[in-house]
This record gives C-alpha cells, structure tokens and sequence, in this order.
C-alpha cells in the first residue's frame, strides 16, 4: 500500500515550569515514534489513558502551542510525488493549505468544535467560506443539504444551536463537519467517548460509511479494543510515549506478541467465556520520569535484567508486524 504520512523518530513533550524552583521538566508525551500511515486505511492508535495516543495526533494535525513543543523528528504528508514537511509548515500554511482539505479532526468532545452562539448551518458555511471564497451562499448550502442527506442527518439540524441537539447528534454533526470538504485524511479522537451502546453504535456505522464511500484514510485513536477490532485495518498499540506493536488488526488480537498488547487483548470480554478477565497489574508510569529500559517492566511478569537496562527497538517480525520488545529482539 501507498504511505500517506511517514513519521521518523518524532518526540514531542509538555514543559512544565515550576516557579518555586526555577526550574523546567518535561512530560514524554511522544518519545522517539516512528510510524507509516497508508493511503485509504483505518489505522487505530489504542492504548490506556495517558499514553500519549490525543498528543501524536495533536502534532500530526498541527495544533502543536505551548506547553507541548516538537523537540525532534520528521513527519511527511505525501501528496502525489510531492513530500510535505509537517512540522515545517508555519500556522497560516497548516490553516489555509492543509486544515480541512487535506487533514480534519473530530475531537474527543463535540461541543469543544460548535460555537453556542453560532446555529449550526453558519458553522458549516464559515468552513466552507474560509476554503473555498468562490462559492456563494446558494451553492455552499446546496452542497451542505447533500452532504448532511449522506450522512444520514435530518435538514432541520441546521437551525438549530448546538445545544438544541443531543450528544450522538452533535458528534454527527462534527463528523459532518469533518468530512464536508472531502479530506485525504481525518484524525478521530476517542470519537464514542461519553456516548450510550447505542448512539457508538450509529457513529461507528456513519464512520464506516464516510470512509468506504470517500476512500480516505482515517486515524482513529481509542483506548476501546472492541472498537478497534470492529473498525480497523491495522492497530499500533502505545505504552507510555512509545509504540509497542503495529500490525494487521486480525494479527494484533489473533497474535499479539507485545505482553502489553496481549494483557489488552485478555481483558476484553468474550461471548460464552464466564472466566475471569486478566488485567494488568500496577499503573501506567509518570511521563516526566518514566522507567529505564523497556518501559513496561515494572508491570511486565516476563521481565529480565535486560528490559530494566535496555530499551527495546521496534523490529519486524513478519510482514506488517512490528513489535518492540527485548524477547523479540534477543
């Protein structure tokens, strides 16, 4: 498959300056990720709360502002023979050549996009002003009566204000929203988070939907393994800043070879299977001291003196499976 975005070694951290001291710590949010995303492929990005999942997105998208500052690495979007420098790319540039058209965002919280004040068809219209000055008003309305038909949401959400409408509603609309200028690329942070069994279900299907019929590439960041499997190709799996195992989604949950990968795949639940569910024993680490060596050994039970000491590289296994650990790298 063709590589859409190339991501070489990237390391982005949170400053955090304590005045008392007269000092600066970091957070190691992202911490030396390398990473290739394909062109029209639901890749997802799993792993516990805090393992820096929302902050590669963050950098990828663009909304790089303090605290958090790239210290290192590369990203590349590739446009047709063309490779485009992500994090060269000034903020009028991302805004105005990259944002929407190329690469959009569904949040983790909807309301976080919607203006109170603003009904929702000036939200759709001010988008689409803003990328494209050319279309007038009839047009751009035209164009977004059609587009909410696509997606399965009732014209009268146009007159409405954002908090006139129910949560799975409104993620529909930011879906919308997301998707109106037909982007190469759409990153979907934790896009179920706060929503009822029913209402994911409804946004799992409407994100299925988007991406057969516009044979894009969606990024789906979610702790959520079920979703995951319900709606990806391929899943990298993040420990603590880091990747730890990138491989199809059928390998990763018939496979796993990371042991943080498989005690994530042992605690779903599964049909028939009244057993007990294995969790993972202790808690994520700090990321302003994370542990020496493979960062997973203080909860791993297949810890050896090596993974206190060192790192473990992400090495290829077998085709699309890659997999950082020290078993593996022996």
């Amino acid at each position: 498959m063709a590589t859409i975005l190339e991501i070489d070694g990237l390391k982005a951290y949170y400053i955090i300056r304590e005045k008392m001291q007269g000092r600066e710590s970091y957070v190691y949010a992202v911490d030396d990720v390398s990473l290739q995303i394909y062109d029209n492929e639901v890749l997802g990005i799993a792993g516990e709360s805090g393992c820096g999942k929302s902050t590669l997105v963050k950098v990828l998208y663009g909304f790089v502002e303090p605290p958090l500052i790239v210290v290192d690495g590369k990203a590349f979007y590739r446009s047709d023979a063309e490779m485009i420098d992500l994090l060269s790319l000034d903020a009028s540039s991302l805004r105005n050549k990259i944002f929407w058209r190329v690469f959009s965002y569904v949040p983790q919280g909807s309301m976080s996009v919607l203006s109170p004040t603003m009904r929702i068809k000036n939200i759709f219209l001010d988008i689409i002003h803003t990328h494209n000055k050319d279309i007038d008003k009839k047009e751009a309305m035209e164009l977004i009566s059609k587009h909410l038909q696509e997606v399965g949401l009732p014209s009268e959400v146009l007159s409405s204000y954002p908090h006139q409408l129910s949560g799975g509603m409104r993620q529909r609309v930011v879906i919308a929203l997301a998707t109106i200028l037909k982007p190469k690329i759409i990153f979907a942070d934790e896009p179920t988070t706060a929503l009822d069994v029913v209402v994911q279900r409804g946004i799992i299907q409407l994100l299925k939907k988007v991406h057969r019929e516009t044979r894009n590439t969606l990024v789906l960041v979610s702790h959520d393994m079920g979703l995951q499997a319900q709606l990806t190709d391929r899943v990298a799996i993040m420990y603590a800043g880091k990747i730890v195992e990138v491989a199809p989604t059928k390998d990763i949950f018939r496979n796993p070879i990371n042991p943080y990968t498989q005690y994530l795949i042992m605690s779903l639940p599964k049909i028939g299977d009244k057993s007990r569910r294995v969790s993972i024993s202790g808690r994520p680490p700090s990321l302003r001291n994370p542990p020496r060596g493979c960062r997973f050994h203080p909860r791993c039970p297949y810890k050896t003196k090596a993974c206190e000491e060192t790192p473990p590289k992400l090495i290829r296994v077998e085709n699309d499976h890659y997999v950082a650990c020290n078993r593996v790298n022996r």
